[in-house]
């Protein structure tokens, strides 16, 4: 008897140092980063309208930044989709999971370009404005030659090689292939095993790197910020306020009304409450204007949350190129915006062929640098080349709001996230509670549950015929 109560002893005077002291220290520590970005953002702003040239010269380091997440872009999406699909012994559930995924893309991008339409068309923000010869020049230099027409396009998804697909950093070609690889692996059954097991490694080691790359997050805000506000300043903001207003309202309003009515009805869950999970992926993107710098953080947030690791595979890093619903409302707008402003105006009939072709070509530009701008310069060369014209207007605040427009398509990645694992049944609602009621909270150090990670997953194969090789 002594020996056993001795041994409980030990056990519970040991259980509460080791588990709760990590996770407390984790936190306190990922808290300290993200208030310093906070602190960075507000240092940026004041050396932009204090010392504007200073401020464009610090680009780089918000450049940098973004750049190295970006880095980490391709082998996260390989690992996460491989080890989704290939833990999945029925290949027709990734189909469905795609097929829905790709028809809710098409609603919500539908969406979104009618809201702007109604919004454009009861504001008309560019009434009265005159441009000048410059502003014009300015706007055909914004038309990208990297925007690629439809077939191009498809043809440009296939990778030279198998590894080019990693090396020049193209999402979709990397999802390509990463499906290859995960329904070959899936093919392979218990012979797939061991590969499944290195690929898991593989991710946790890519997890831990975007970890200890997140903590120069200040330091790419700060530059990022200052260069922004530096280059646009204040009195390049006056005369545009109405269009940036207007953007701002809209997009807020098809975030928490059509997506948060959306999100309540299907997986009865509530706008606010993943958002504030989320909080701060969306402060980083509103730091470095780049929603592609919070991607292998959604990822890993999803999977943590209870949704299937197929869902989140394929969801999350189709939704970054076909799922712009920020693009589709500032690609409306402005195309309004630019044509009231030349003296123009677009009647209904001629803005919905229009918007339907700027739908079709933002498909073309993902992955363009600056893809919001490049794809309506091109969409405007292609189906009405005078309204290249007025694109000049806008190149003094796209990157305020490139901001608005980048946690639009975060937002409504997040959520069809949610929704395609409900409507797919993919979805741990238990887990879902506890996770968005700070139960169980996320690990920052890994980016990943270190004792509920994929390898929790990988077994599943065996259910149809690999329970004798897994008892021996």
């Amino acid at each position: 008897m002594p020996t056993k109560t001795s041994r409980r002893a030990a056990v519970a005077a040991s259980s509460p140092d080791t588990a709760p002291a990590a996770p407390r220290v984790k936190r306190d520590r990922t808290h300290y980063l993200y208030i310093a970005v906070i602190v960075a953002v507000a240092l940026g702003i004041a050396v932009g309208l204090i010392w504007p040239d200073a401020g464009v010269e610090l680009k780089p380091l918000g450049t940098g930044f973004v750049n190295l997440i970006k880095m980490m872009i391709s082998p996260i999406i390989f690992c996460t989709i491989v080890l989704g699909i290939g833990s999945v012994r029925k290949a027709a559930k990734v189909g469905a999971v795609g097929g829905i995924a790709l028809g809710y893309f098409l609603v919500m991008s539908l969406v979104a370009l009618a809201i702007g339409l109604v919004v454009g068309n009861v504001l008309h923000p560019g009434d009265g404005l005159h441009i000048t010869n410059a502003i014009k020049a300015t706007g055909h230099e914004q038309v990208s030659p990297d925007a690629l027409p439809p077939v191009d396009f498809v043809l440009s998804i296939i990778p030279t090689t198998f590894v080019s697909a990693f090396t020049e950093g193209q999402v979709l070609q990397t999802l390509l292939v990463a499906l290859l690889a995960g329904f070959a692996l899936q093919a392979m059954g218990s012979v797939g095993q061991p590969v499944l097991r290195g690929i898991e490694h593989i991710q946790r080691l890519v997890f831990r790197i975007l970890s200890m790359v997140m903590w120069a997050a200040p330091i790419g805000a700060f530059g990022a910020i200052a260069a922004v506000v530096g280059s646009a300043g204040l009195d390049a903001l006056k005369s545009l306020a109405v269009l940036m207003l207007g953007f701002y309202v809209t997009c807020f309003l098809f975030v928490f009304i059509v997506l948060g009515t959306l999100l309540r009805v299907v997986a009865g869950l509530n706008v606010f409450t993943l958002f504030k999970y989320l909080a701060r992926e969306f402060l980083l993107i509103l730091s470095t204007s780049s929603s592609e710098s919070a991607l292998p953080r959604l990822i890993a947030k999803m999977e943590h949350l209870g949704i299937s690791k197929p869902v989140v595979g394929i969801t999350v890093p189709t939704g970054y190129s076909f799922n712009l619903d920020g693009t589709m409302i500032y690609m409306t707008m402005a195309s309004l915006y630019i044509a009231d402003a030349l003296g123009t105006p677009m009647s209904i009939g001629e803005q919905i062929p229009l918007l339907l072709f700027l739908l079709l070509a933002s498909k073309g530009a993902a992955g363009v640098s600056g893809a919001g701008l490049a794809t309506l310069a091109g969409g405007l060369q292609s189906h009405k080349p005078a309204l290249v014209d007025g694109v000049g207007l806008i190149v003094g605040i796209d990157r305020f709001m490139s901001e608005a427009r980048a946690l639009t398509n975060f937002a409504g990645n997040a959520v069809a996230t949610v929704l395609i694992g409900t409507w797919t049944k993919e979805i741990d609602k238990g887990r879902v509670r506890q996770v968005l009621a700070g139960e169980l909270p996320f690990d920052e150090t890994t980016l990943l549950d270190e004792n509920e990670g994929a390898a929790a997953e990988l077994p599943e194969p065996r259910e149809d015929g690999e329970k004798e090789l897994a008892k021996a």
